[in-house]
């Protein structure tokens, strides 16, 4: 296959349309009147819900359906012609469709309940070089398809590609809620958009060799032309600083994830979690296990430069340490060891206060049960001592005291009495007393 028949298959002559109906195209294209302008609002309304509730494909509905490409293409292809009226008609038909767009998403989002700002948002506040290279390459395949017969479903893809809508209505939520980060990123994102369009369909028209439609002379040539490269350089200029700052921070991601996945191994330790910040230039790692000692963080420290991170800060945090946890265990063990102490003293004091109560209770009965067995006693008593010594030291008694009318009969019989009264009072620690009765 020759040369010529390769540059034969890139060759859009013969499936071009007429000069004429071309401009019929682009011409009725521009105008924001009736069923067009109704189909902008209805747009707008589209895309601005889709923003709202963080829907793709309510906001690519909204595209196919927005006629807003229409007066972008024919001040490009205007320009070209150098048909200055058509621009002017262009132009003013463009600016009332943005004024009436942003009004239109404004409004929306003024009256919304949802006002957080989802992904598909800011995805249209940082616009960058790559928009502008989407916004060229949408606008030639727009021209190039305008100017076929045989046009296919090219002009929804397009408006698809170069997004017109949500920017606008991005700008329109930066308006409502007064965030003019929001409105001035989104605008200057429709303008790359609108500009580059415009520029494509000029170099399209230029390179096909359109006629001109209305003569005009060198001056009004290189002046039209000269403001054409001006604003060209305006819009490009901070797009290409905003494209260096995205590859700055997707290199400084996909290093960093780098570092994280060859190194951030650490034995006897598990990355809990990770933490970029592209705008520090901060990594910062959160790990749980055994205490991460100095030596380790220097020899991760000095292993981030071989992945590109020289002037990274590396922040290593312990989530938590082994060592930490068994010495709160340690704790744990001696609070809940000296709460079974308190508990088993308690129970035993109650257990004591119980039997008091028990032995004081009995005193009555005791006296009725032991008054048969030995007659001579008179009276009886019965209660729970305490019993100090030098060494600190306690010694719990049941105290006994029997009044006996005749002494010495009792005494006689005192081991007889001893025994009953453990046996009766369960108790082995049992201090008997006897006394003449007085009464």
């Amino acid at each position: 296959m020759g040369i010529n028949n390769i540059l034969k298959r890139f060759d859009i002559s013969t499936e071009r349309e007429g000069y004429t109906v071309i401009h019929d195209i682009v011409e009725s294209g521009i105008e924001f009147r009736g069923t067009n302008l109704w189909i902008l609002i209805f747009a707008i309304f589209i895309a601005s819900v889709g923003l709202n509730v963080n829907s793709t494909a309510v906001i690519i509905g909204a595209m196919l359906v927005s006629p807003l490409m229409g007066p972008i293409l024919g001040m490009g292809y205007s320009i070209a012609t150098y048909d200055f009226a058509l621009f002017k008609k262009a132009f003013v038909n463009y600016l009332f469709a943005v004024i009436a767009g942003l009004l239109t998403s404004a409004a929306y989002f003024f009256v919304t309940p949802i006002y957080q700002a989802h992904s598909e948002l800011l995805a249209r506040t940082q616009p960058s070089i790559y928009d502008v290279i989407i916004a060229l390459v949408g606008g030639l395949a727009g021209i190039v398809a305008i100017s076929s017969k045989n046009k296919g479903n090219v002009i929804p893809g397009v408006a698809i590609a170069t997004a017109l809508m949500p920017p606008l209505c991005t700008a329109g939520y930066g308006l409502a809620t007064g965030n003019w980060g929001f409105l001035f990123g989104a605008m200057y994102l429709l303008a790359i958009n609108t500009v580059f369009i415009g520029s494509a369909t000029l170099i399209t028209v230029r390179l096909l060799r359109y006629p001109i439609r209305n003569s005009a002379d060198e001056d009004q040539k290189k002046m039209a032309n000269r403001w054409v490269t001006f604003i060209v350089l305006l819009t490009t200029v901070p797009s290409i600083y905003y494209g260096y700052l995205l590859v700055q921070k997707e290199t400084f991601i996909q290093n960093a994830n780098n570092f994280i996945a060859n190194e951030g191994y650490i034995e006897g330790d598990y990355l809990l979690k990770n933490e970029l910040d592209p705008s520090k230039r901060q990594i910062k790692l959160i790990y749980g296990g055994k205490t991460i000692d100095d030596l380790q963080k220097q020899r991760l420290a000095k292993r981030k430069s071989i992945y590109g991170l020289h002037n990274a800060t590396l922040i290593i945090q312990q989530g938590f340490s082994i060592s930490d946890v068994t010495k709160d265990l340690t704790q744990a063990e001696r609070y809940q060891a000296e709460i079974n102490r308190l508990k088993a003293e308690l129970s035993l004091n109650i257990r004591k206060q119980d039997s008091i109560v028990t032995i004081k209770k009995v005193g009555s009965p005791l006296y009725r049960e032991i008054k048969p067995l030995f007659p001579e006693i008179s009276y009886c008593s019965a209660d729970r001592q305490i019993f100090y010594t030098d060494s600190s030291k306690t010694r719990h008694y049941t105290v006994v005291v029997l009044g006996s009318r005749n002494t010495r009969k009792t005494t006689r019989d005192i081991s007889r009495i001893r025994n009953w009264l453990k046996v009766r009072l369960k108790s082995d620690s049992l201090k008997l007393y006897v006394e003449k009765s007085t009464f």
